[in-house]
């Protein structure tokens, strides 16, 4: 029993670095099995060389060997030793269960839970993204594709059978009660259908946000790429419209289109002259009428501050609601101190962090269910 239970604690730890990118199999495990049965499993010190030696092969893979190691060893005890790791058919279970995509959990088949620390996605959705590598960038762009699909919804004035409806189906209603003399028996409802409500997101690409702009218009490319509805800027000195740059379905080469249609990328911040551009443009086209508009930007504004009070104010009685996303937000020690932050937080209904995958978790998930417009 106890060495079924090392099998699956260390198996399931091989599991969570291969999610956080390390290149373990079946192989290395073997390994790491091995050199868990000549040490002394009471030592965390033993337990960690062990496996240090045996799954990680690269240098820039010892950071995140080191965070999952102490996620995960913390908060499940070691086991004592159990020599398992010349056993075919333990091998075999190390396999099975490295492969086995359909027990994320670690649970055996008969219910016995196996106790599971931080995977590798927690900890990717924990980094703040100016402290991300490139081949962390590329492992959580599928998570964002995951997020973009929260769209918020209203209700469509168009009407579609539902048991919940609150109104009479009269054209079935008539129908079905050809089926019983004209009686009508049955009394089948209609109801609004629900459909993805307008999203407009402005994103700031100045030198303040260089750091978080890159992951963020990661966020706008699967955001673009969920669906209509959806319209997606980029602001520095200047407001540039990023829809078409953001429709390709490879990301990389949207990144790349979007950093070259975006002249100002990683200049100045004119937030004011830019949401009147948007206003006087965008919004007499109506497209922020009735929409949810989402701006992410740090807050620092070059020029007059009240112009970003005053077209701030435009949009707020235009738009559904609008969300601020600030990534210095995330700081505990955070305070909106900037001119163009101040001025813009009266008109903001949702004030939220955007430095993490995480922080934009949170974003899609109050996205996908605010309902009107109210101050937080």
């Amino acid at each position: 029993m106890a060495g079924n239970a090392l099998l699956k604690h260390v198996v399931t730890f091989g599991r969570v670095l291969r999610e956080a990118g390390l290149e373990v199999g079946p192989g290395r495990l073997t390994d790491a099995l091995r050199a868990l049965d000549n040490v002394d499993l009471s030592r965390q010190e033993d337990v960690y060389f062990s496996l240090r030696q045996t799954l990680v092969s690269r240098q820039d893979e010892l950071a995140l060997f080191d965070r999952a190691f102490m996620a995960w060893f913390l908060r499940a005890p070691v086991l004592p030793p159990a020599r398992v790791a010349n056993d075919p058919q333990a091998i075999q279970r190390a396999t099975d269960l490295l492969v086995d995509r359909s027990d994320p959990d670690g649970e055996d088949g008969e219910g016995d839970p196996l106790e599971l620390g931080a995977s590798g996605h927690e900890l990717l959705k924990e980094k703040d993204f100016a402290d991300m590598t490139p081949d962390e960038f590329r492992r959580v762009r599928r998570l964002m594709a995951a997020l973009a699909e929260r769209r918020p919804r209203r209700a469509s004035r168009r009407r579609t059978p539902s048991a919940r409806g609150d109104r009479l189906d009269i054209r079935r209603l008539i129908r079905h009660s050809l089926r019983t003399g004209g009686d009508p028996v049955d009394r089948p409802l209609r109801a609004r259908k629900q459909v993805p409500r307008k999203l407009v997101i402005l994103c700031d690409v100045s030198g303040s946000m260089d750091a978080y702009a890159r992951a963020l218009i990661l966020f706008l490319h699967a955001t673009v790429g969920s669906g209509p509805g959806v319209e997606a800027f980029a602001f520095g000195t200047r407001l540039s419209r990023l829809t078409p740059e953001l429709g390709t379905r490879d990301p990389a080469a949207a990144l790349e289109k979007c950093t070259e249609a975006v002249t100002d990328w990683g200049s100045g911040t004119r937030i004011g002259a830019s949401l009147k551009e948007f206003n006087d443009l965008y919004g007499r086209r109506a497209m922020s009428r009735g929409a949810i508009v989402v701006v992410v930007s740090d807050g620092w504004e070059r020029q007059d501050p009240e112009l970003v009070g005053r077209e701030m104010a435009r949009l707020a009685r235009a738009a559904y609601a609008v969300v601020w996303v600030n990534p210095l937000k995330g700081n505990p020690e955070y305070q909106p101190l900037a001119g163009g932050m101040r001025a813009a937080l009266p008109f903001v209904d949702r004030f939220l962090p955007g430095h993490n995958l995480r922080s934009l978790e949170e974003l899609a998930t109050m996205l996908a269910c605010i309902k009107r417009r109210h101050a937080a």
